[in-house]
């Protein structure tokens, strides 16, 4: 008697690295959420999920994408200028990075409300309290305390705004964010960021010697991987701290690839402990980091033995962290879906702190990354 067989299962495909993705996670946007916020608030995340609609309209020229961006800002950002949920006394970097958003749409349309708007947020980071060496606080209740995810919300904001109305005697302030930032969380032994920096060494997070938190944390290195590249597109080319940012892209990234993930290219929720127990390819900061090489691929500011990875982790991503819905519908899938230090929670920054956090599809910290960079990677194949 012959032994039954026993077929692989046949799963109907989700999709590989050729699909469009850009144009299906756009539209994706559009029928699943026409509201970016049922929460009404304002909230950072939703500016890097905007942000990525934007970059897949720019691509296109889909009229439908930019109207979702406009009709979604436009219910926080009054005709006055004024910003509906917005809270200026609380000198929270988070709150300033839909403000690029704004940026985005004042150069679309001119129109004054956006000008006022990003004059309200400028003014916030003209008040914000700083650190010794200059960096801003993260938030008013993190006193003392800088964190990589600070760099992304508010300082390519500041960049941005300086470069559109003509500060530019701000662009060496704007720079000694991103230095400083890097120089106080560097751990020299891995080339890697901590999460955070306490200067005054007060929080339980806080090693007492230096100030660093417990841990490499994936998402705010992709933060940080993401403003940095970003904010060199800013910054005069004659400013002399550009090169120096450039130079910090090209290190942490280069440590960052060092502990990617040998089989898929793709990163873990702690990066530098890949092979601990409960330790997990995660997508927001893999989708970051990638999205931030992408485009520092296109712009020239990293090398082209980047590509052959980008290349390699696109796919990867493609199979671990993205599906489709019967209805067609991209799902973002593995996305930590918040971390932190401190405050009411007492977060602890340990291990087992950042493998407790829920691991969530379709949060906006997820689907903005992924829209940035399939937008990029349909460039790549486009031309």
């Amino acid at each position: 008697m012959t032994a039954p067989t026993t077929a692989a299962p046949a799963w109907a495909p989700y999709g590989d690295a050729s699909t469009d993705w850009a144009t299906l996670g756009a539209d994706t946007m559009l029928a699943r959420e026409p509201v970016m916020n049922p929460h009404d608030k304002w909230e950072y995340e939703d500016g890097l999920m905007l942000g990525g609609v934007l970059a897949v309209h720019r691509l296109t020229g889909d009229p439908r994408y930019l109207e979702y961006v406009r009709r979604n800002l436009d219910h926080f950002v009054r005709p006055d200028g004024s910003i509906h949920a917005y809270r200026y006394d609380e000198l929270n970097l988070d709150h300033v990075n839909n403000g690029k958003v704004v940026l985005d749409l004042y150069d679309e349309t001119g129109e004054e409300r956006y000008r006022k708007a990003a004059d309200l947020l400028f003014d916030q980071l003209r008040h914000q309290p700083r650190l010794e060496a200059g960096t801003f606080w993260h938030k008013k209740i993190y006193p003392y305390q800088t964190w990589l995810d600070g760099l992304y919300m508010g300082s390519v904001f500041y960049a941005r705004y300086c470069a559109t109305f003509g500060r530019e005697d701000l662009f060496d302030d704007v720079a000694l964010q991103f230095t400083s930032a890097y120089d106080l969380t560097l751990d020299p032994a891995s080339g890697l960021c901590r999460h955070a920096y306490d200067e005054s060494r007060s929080m339980p997070w806080a090693d007492p010697r230096t100030g660093w938190s417990p841990h490499v944390w994936l998402r705010a290195l992709g933060w940080f991987a993401m403003a940095m590249t970003d904010v060199l597109e800013h910054l005069p080319e004659t400013l002399p701290q550009r090169a120096t940012i450039l130079g910090n892209l090209r290190s942490l990234l280069g440590a960052v690839r060092g502990v990617a993930d040998a089989r898929t290219g793709l990163w873990y929720q702690v990066p530098d402990q890949g092979g601990r127990p409960l330790n997990y390819l995660e997508a927001s900061g893999s989708l970051m980091i990638l999205a931030a090489v992408a485009k520092g691929l296109r712009l020239g500011y990293l090398d082209d033995d980047w590509a052959g990875h980008l290349d390699h982790a696109w796919g990867s991503a493609t199979r671990e962290f993205l599906s489709l819905t019967d209805r067609g519908w991209v799902n973002v899938n593995k996305v930590c879906q918040v971390a932190g230090l401190g405050g009411a929670a007492g977060r602890d920054g340990s291990y087992a702190y950042y493998m407790s956090e829920p691991i969530v599809a379709n949060d906006h910290k997820g689907v903005g990354p992924f829209l940035l960079l399939a937008a990029e990677m349909r460039r790549r194949r486009t031309g």
